[in-house]
Parts: C-alpha cells; structure tokens; sequence
C-alpha cells in the first residue's frame, strides 16, 4: 500500500526523476569524456612545446587514453551489473580526477602516457553506465532524445576548453597547461561526489517506472527477464560494433589534431584556434538530442547515415586544403553531429536487446569502438610525421566514413521493439 502511494504520488509529479538522471549523467559526461578525453586537443600544442613532443608521440598520448578505455568498457558492464552503476561511475571519476591532476606534474612524455592511460580507463567505466541508465530510465520511444541530451556533455567541455585554456596559457605562459590539467581534474572531483548524490540505478529506487510507453515498457523488461537474451550470439551486435569502430577511429582524429593543424599548419594563434573548437562545442549541444530524436522518429539507420555523410564531409574540408570559409563549414558539419553516434548507439542496443541488457551490449560494443580509438589517432600521428602534414589523415578519416555508410546502409530493423521478444500484446 504504502509503496504503491509513492509510486503514484512520484508518477504525479510533473518532473519525472528520469531527467533528473539526464541532467546528472550530462555533468558525468563532462566530466569523464569532455575534460578527460576532448580537452588534450587543446592542451596538446602547448605540451608538445614545453615536453618537446613530436607528432607521433602526440598521437600516443592519445591512443594511451583509448588504451585505457579500451580495458574499462571490456568489464564495465559486468562491473555495473555486479556492483551498481551509481558506485561503479563515482569511483571511475574519482580516478579520472586523480589522473588528470597529476598529470599536471608531469615532466616527461612516458609519465604523461601512464597518467593519461589511467584516465582513459576511468572515463570508460564511468561512460558506459552513464549510458546504460537511459534504457533503464527511459522506453525506447524517448531513449534516444534522452541519451542525446546525456552526451551533448562533453560539447560544454569543449566550449570550456576551448576559452578556459587559451586564456590560462595567456596568463601563465609556457607552463600554462600544467594548471589547465589541475583545474579540471579538480573539477571532475566535485562531479564523481554531485553523482553519487543524485544517480539511482533503477527507476524502482524512487518508486517509478521507465519514463515514455510505461505499458509497454514493464512488459518488455519482464520478457527480456525471462528470455535471458545471450548477446554475444546476436549478429547484428557485431555489426553495429564494426560500425561504431568506425566512428572510434575517425572522429577522434579530428577531436585529437584539428587545433594543431590549425596552430602549426595553417597559421593559427592558440586563441582563434580555442575559438574555432569552442563553436564545436557550440554546435555540438543540439548534436545528440537532434539527432538522437531523428534516430526515435526515422530509425536508427536513417539517423546513422545522415550523420556519417556530414563527418565525411567534415573531414574532407579539412583535407583539402581549401581557405579558411570551408575550415568553418568543416567545423560546422563536425560539431553539428558530434555526438550524435553515441545517442543513437545506445538507443540502437536497447533497441536490440531489451533495457536489462543494454548496459552489457553497450559495453561490448563499445569495447570494439574502443580499438577504433586507439589505431586512429597512432595512425594519423605517424602519418603525419612522415608526411609533414595531417592532409593525408584526414583524407583517410574520409575514406573510413564512407565505409561507414556502405555497412549502416546493410543494417537491419529489429524484429520487434526489442529483437527477438514475444510478438504477445502487453497485458
């Protein structure tokens, strides 16, 4: 009785907890992907000065951080499942702060890589149950407006990034970044204690059920109970994760060398290039719910083919060498989708195999992502370096899109509103 009147009362309130969860993961978000990952591409120029780091070793610092999330997403699904994703995301940015502040003492390129490597590992446990809390929280009529609105966290990070730290290297010179570091990595501290407060796992916390076809969406979390769906066994979980590579290897290309390439290569001051990836930033904020709400509407596949063909473009423009006016349509078609694939791809795995296992082929798949992660920007780097020139890096980020596109165009609907599920009318 008593639980039935919450649940009723907190079903009457005209703000359901759900967004609540958006709102928190947002910051969460921020915190492990935004600063932990989307900063270095501004901080990389002036670190390359002060470390005297060359182009490969650029790209390995960034590849150490996929390491690191690589490790993290192969077991942060289980970890989620065994111990809660409330705790499990507190402890990963307690040690993607930790990481981020020491880095700030670094003194060396091998010590930079260990750090950052410990980062990256800390930012993959705390992303993929940030994401498996949308199928939890929200039916799959909604779930891709509401991850979209999760993931437009790391385009406020680049907003930040993009003014804070040119404005501190202005202050405080060459050892400028060295403060940039401690002063985000501080502020991921207070995000792990702001999401230990106000995360829940399950809806049944506050005594609710998932926002959107509630009906519908108690039935089919009571059928994939049941069922016990194996997700390893399902093709087109490798098949979303070969296109979700895809998006790994291409996209951090860009998020990891586009400042450079406007710093060393096009002649760029720090400021103007800062202000060039803040409007990322800018743009990216209706990245995820536009296109997350697309994907809910059109399908999934619809949603995914309109946003790779605008990153091939995104990355053609910058390989061509054309003036300035295209570097800003480049950057216009980059921060307009970017983050559009991760919104889609968790709504995608609901999709696929119902919200009890969402966490877990989240995980998987972007376990693969992960490899895109690492190969692309060690790739680009050396590329570059025998090239003397990051045109050839992005003209294969290009090439990886359009792959992208041909798969996605192969990608089938589920059966049902979660594949496999009994074709019974909820009752």
């Amino acid at each position: 009785m008593v639980y039935s009147y919450v649940q009723q009362s907190a079903n009457r309130s005209p703000l359901h907890y759900g967004w609540v969860i958006v709102f928190t993961g947002t910051l969460c978000i921020l915190a492990c992907l935004g600063f932990g990952r989307f900063a270095l591409g501004m901080l990389l120029p002036s670190m390359a000065q002060t470390l005297k780091l060359t182009y490969s070793q650029m790209g390995f610092i960034s590849t150490a951080n996929f390491v690191g999330y690589l490790i993290s997403v192969l077991i942060s699904g289980f970890l989620a499942m065994r111990i809660g994703a409330r705790k499990l995301i507190f402890i990963a940015l307690v040690l993607v702060g930790a990481s981020m502040i020491l880095v700030s003492r670094a003194n060396d390129f091998g010590t930079v890589l260990v750090l950052y490597l410990l980062t990256g590992i800390g930012s993959g446990a705390a992303n993929v149950p940030v994401m498996g809390l949308v199928s939890h929280w929200f039916a799959s009529t909604i779930r891709g407006r509401a991850a979209g609105f999760i993931v437009i966290g790391s385009g406020f990070a680049i907003i930040i990034s993009g003014k804070l730290i040119p404005f501190i290297n202005r202050v405080e010179g060459a050892e400028g970044w060295r403060v940039s570091w401690l002063i985000l990595g501080c502020s991921v501290l207070v995000i792990a204690f702001v999401g230990a407060l106000l995360l829940r796992n399950d809806p049944k916390e506050k005594g609710l059920e998932p926002l959107g076809s509630a009906d519908t969406a108690a039935f089919y979390s009571r059928i994939i109970n049941v069922m016990k769906t194996n997700i390893y066994r399902k093709r087109v979980i490798y098949h979303l994760g070969i296109i979700y590579f895809l998006f790994g290897y291409t996209y951090v290309i860009y998020a990891t060398f586009i400042v450079t390439t406007l710093v060393k290569e096009r002649g760029f001051s720090e400021t103007l290039a800062g202000d060039f990836w803040s409007w990322v930033g800018i743009l990216s904020l209706v990245s995820g719910p536009v296109f997350g709400t697309l994907s809910d509407k059109l399908g999934r596949k619809t949603g995914l083919l309109v946003v790779f063909f605008l990153q091939a473009l995104s990355y053609l423009l910058v390989a061509s060498g054309l003036p300035g006016a295209f570097l800003y349509l480049s950057i216009g078609f980059y921060g307009i989708v970017a983050w559009s694939i991760p919104s889609i791809m968790a709504a995608a795995v609901g999709d696929y195999v119902g919200a009890q296992r969402a966490g877990q082929a989240f995980g998987f798949v972007t376990f693969i992502f992960g490899f895109g992660q690492i190969i692309g920007p060690a790739v680009a780097g050396v590329l570059a370096e025998k090239t003397g020139s990051f045109s050839g890096s992005f003209s294969m980020a290009a090439a990886f899109a359009g792959a992208a596109i041909l798969l996605t165009a192969f990608l089938r609907k589920p059966e049902s509103a979660h594949e496999g599920e009994s074709p019974l009318k909820p009752t």
